[in-house]
Formats: structure tokens, C-alpha cells, sequence
């Protein structure tokens, strides 16, 4: 461990001169310096000036005389003997500048020969700790989300964690896209990390509409940059949104896919020598990935809340796997999409049954959570028997509840997929009128009129 006297001469050195050292080894993603040992420090940001190109990177590891550094740019012009300079922690400048951008990992504005000046910004460090949690406010009051469901039953409140799971291609990013035009926030801050370079193109150009734009930011790292490209972008959206918290804004946090982010990480502790367990995941990965979590969330008395929403990306709809079971005790909550209910033809195709938000029961009233309750019990009583129904071997009549069940699953069902424009009290208008439909018997109401 370094004394305070040698950190205190690495922070003159950064001042007072430029550091450089020597390349001594190249390999995919990950080069060596010699010279540099001494005052380096672990997360400075290193350069390398080529022609045509400066290639990026940070510091990762000091051991002896070498420093071992990930690179965010690819590194086929590297040579042995190259100039690498050293440069302070990397940092960032998120202002009101960045509304209506798109923001790559260094910070910058892509797309525009001459970025405008910045606004209300201020510098931040890519890596800060999340607020203390004894100084922190509790969650707020429900957010309105542009969905029966969510105004409802998976009710989202100021400054809550959730999780969005679901496997590929089962309508993911267009509900996350649905969430962030619909629930109420100051500003919007959006991470879309690994995904593909056409999906980041249309969800920017298409999804989001030109009024949320004009409140939003998009930090983008696709599928071809380097795992550390994707990590440092992570951390420059979630550095954003903690900028505009500390403003006093509301802040909606969407991040996808934090599944990619697990992976980035994975790859890079596994080229530092990190032992891989888990469908190698590396022991570190549940650390790194809480500290992102943690960085949302309600602010404290004087600032605004982060409200995020992560999504997971289950590789074979396998809830269980690792990075899934990782962050699910991490939230406040999750929704499940289900690939047999988007096959069937509902979106968004959310599993309510296996779905919770921990918002709840405090979110609702009495009268509201008993709604709540009797929703999720017919849903159940119908799941129950709907092998039987497929098969033609419920006999009807013999349980008045399940014979409820199954004549009001239809509405039930579609309640699910109903877009709602005026808040949480018309979604439970809504659903006290749909579950105060009287029992009905015969033969369920033919079976709700062959659905």
C-alpha cells in the first residue's frame, strides 16, 4: 500500500510534469509500461498518440516495475516502445450541454465537429461512492408510468431500483423505451451498453420522442468496443444522472443491459488473472455491479432522487443464471417478461405472478391492496387450471372462484396491456371496475365467449 507522502507526490507530479513511460507488452485489450511504476496510480487515464488515432486507456494494476493498463481503443497500431502518457483519474463534465446527445465513454459528444459550450455543468469523477445510506431520503410517491400495470400492480416510486428481466427478443427495449416516455422525471438519463450499433440508432431515433429528447441524455457503448469502452460508459451514465440529482432533479436512470456491463467486467477481470467461478464470472463482479446499483436511488435532503430501471438479459430465459440471481437481491424490485406470453401475442408480455415491486404495501392503500391481492389470486387460480382447460377436463360449476377466474382472465389479461394516460387512480378505477364484475357460472360464460 502507497504511504500519504508518495500520493501526495504523484498528485505534484501530475501537476508539475508530464508522465510518461514505455510500452513493453501488447496483448487484446491490455498492454505493460515500464517507467511509470512509481507515480502511477491505479484508474489514471493513459494516452497514446498515433498519427491518426489517440488511443485511450486506464490504469488497472501496479506491480514491481510494471503497470498493467486496459485499453478502451483497439490496439493493432500499439508497438513495443511506444510513448504512453499518464494522465490524472478521468473525469467528466455532464451539463444541461449534454440534453438531446448522444454521449460516447470518454465524455464526449458524438456527432458534432463543434460541441456546444458547457451549461451547468461540473466535473465529476467516474468512480465516486454511492451516498451514504443513513443520510438518504425514503422512496417518494408513485410515479405515473404510462401503463395500467405499472400504475398498479408493479407500482414505480421516486428513487426505487427495479429490474426489467427477460430473455432476447422478447420486447425488452421497447418497454423500457415505453417506460421512459411515459413515467414523470426532470431529466432522463439512458445507458445503453453492448448493445448493437442499429438498435442504439433506432431506439434514439425512433423510441424516444422528440419532447423526451429535449430532457434527455443517451450514453452509448456498442457490442463492437472493447469491454473497457463499456465499463467506463456505465460509469460516465450513472456520473450524469448523479450530476443531475445533486441539481435537485428528478431523475429517470434506464440502463441496458447491465447483463453486457457483467460481462465487460468479466472479461476484464479475467485478463488481470481474476479467478473465474461461475459461468466464470469473476468473485468481483457482484462487488462492481452493487456499486452501480448503489449510486441510484433516493438522494439526499436538498438534492433529487435517481428512480432506475436495470434490464437483465437471461440467456435462455433462465432466470437462475448468474448475473440475473446476482441482482435480484440487489433491487427493489423486478418484473419478469415471459417468452410464452409473447408468443401468445400480449405486450408488454410481463409474468405478474412473478413479479413484484417492494414498493408495495406501502404504496397503495388498504383498499388498493386488497385490489391488488384479489387480482393476483384469480390470475393464479386460472394459471392453475389452464392445463385443464387446454386438455377439455375442467368441469365447470364445481367452484364458483375458479369459474370467476376463468371468465374474467380475458380482461385480466388485456389489463396488462393497457396503456393509461391519467395516473394510478384511473388504473384502480379501472381495475375496481374490472374485478367488481359479479360471479358468473354458466359454464363460465361459455368458457368467456371462446376467449
Amino acid at each position: 500500500m502507497r504511504s500519504a507522502a508518495a500520493s501526495q507526490v504523484t498528485s505534484q507530479a501530475h501537476r508539475l510534469y508530464r508522465l510518461w513511460g514505455t510500452v513493453t507488452d501488447v496483448s487484446p485489450g491490455m498492454l505493460k509500461i515500464a517507467g511509470v511504476s512509481e507515480l502511477a496510480g491505479v484508474g489514471n487515464e493513459i494516452l497514446i498518440r498515433k498519427p491518426d488515432q489517440t488511443i485511450h486507456g486506464e490504469v488497472l494494476s501496479i506491480a514491481g516495475e510494471t503497470v498493467t493498463a486496459l485499453l478502451f481503443s483497439p490496439c493493432e497500431s500499439i508497438r513495443i516502445g511506444d510513448r504512453v502518457d499518464i494522465e490524472p483519474e478521468a473525469r467528466i463534465e455532464p451539463g444541461d450541454h449534454w440534453l438531446g446527445r448522444v454521449i460516447n465513454f470518454r465524455g464526449e459528444i458524438e456527432g458534432e465537429e463543434n460541441p456546444p459550450p458547457p451549461l451547468n455543468a461540473s466535473s465529476r469523477r467516474l468512480s465516486a461512492a454511492a451516498l451514504p445510506a443513513h443520510a438518504r431520503r425514503l422512496l417518494g410517491h408513485r410515479l405515473s408510468t404510462g401503463w395500467m400495470v405499472s400504475d398498479t400492480l408493479l407500482p414505480v416510486c421516486q428513487g426505487q431500483r427495479l429490474g426489467l428481466f427477460a430473455g432476447s427478443g422478447i420486447g425488452k427495449s421497447t418497454f423500457l423505451g415505453s417506460l421512459a416516455n411515459g413515467i414523470e422525471a426532470d431529466r432522463v438519463v439512458i445507458a445503453l451498453i453492448g448493445e448493437r450499433g442499429r438498435e442504439v440508432n433506432d431506439f434514439v431515433r425512433k423510441t424516444l420522442t422528440p419532447e423526451l429528447m429535449k430532457k434527455a441524455v443517451v450514453v452509448a457503448a456498442t457490442s463492437s468496443e472493447s469491454p473497457g469502452a463499456k465499463k467506463r460508459a456505465a460509469n460516465c451514465a450513472i456520473a450524469a444522472a448523479e450530476h443531475f440529482r445533486d441539481q435537485g432533479h428528478n431523475v429517470l436512470f434506464l440502463f441496458d443491459s447491465i447483463t453486457r456491463y457483467a460481462e465487460a467486467h468479466r472479461e476484464t477481470a479475467l485478463l488481470t488473472g481474476e479467478t473465474p467461478a461461475l459461468n466464470a464470472f469473476p468473485p468481483s463482479t457482484v462487488r462492481v455491479i452493487a456499486e452501480l446499483v448503489e449510486r441510484a436511488g433516493p438522494g439526499t435532503d436538498g438534492k433529487g432522487d435517481i428512480t432506475a430501471i436495470f434490464s437483465v438479459l437471461v440467456a435462455g430465459s433462465d432466470h437462475e443464471e448468474p448475473v440475473a440471481d446476482m441482482i435480484r437481491g440487489m433491487l427493489d424490485g423486478h418484473i419478469i417478461l415471459s417468452r410464452p406470453i409473447a408468443d401468445r401475442g400480449r405486450y408488454p408480455a410481463i409474468d405478474i405472478l412473478r413479479s413484484v415491486s417492494r414498493a408495495l404495501p406501502h404504496a397503495a392503500t388498504p383498499e388498493e391492496n386488497a385490489l391488488l391481492r384479489e387480482y393476483r389470486r384469480l390470475t393464479a387460480l386460472y394459471e392453475d387450471v389452464a392445463p385443464m382447460l387446454r386438455a377439455n377436463l375442467y368441469e365447470f360449476g364445481r367452484d364458483m372462484d375458479t369459474d370467476r377466474a376463468i371468465h374474467l382472465f380475458p380482461a385480466l389479461d388485456n389489463f396488462i396491456a393497457t396503456k393509461n394516460a391519467q395516473g394510478a387512480e384511473a388504473g384502480f378505477a379501472a381495475l375496481r371496475e374490472l374485478l367488481g364484475t359479479p360471479p358468473v357460472s354458466p359454464a363460465a360464460s361459455a368458457y368467456a365467449a371462446a376467449r
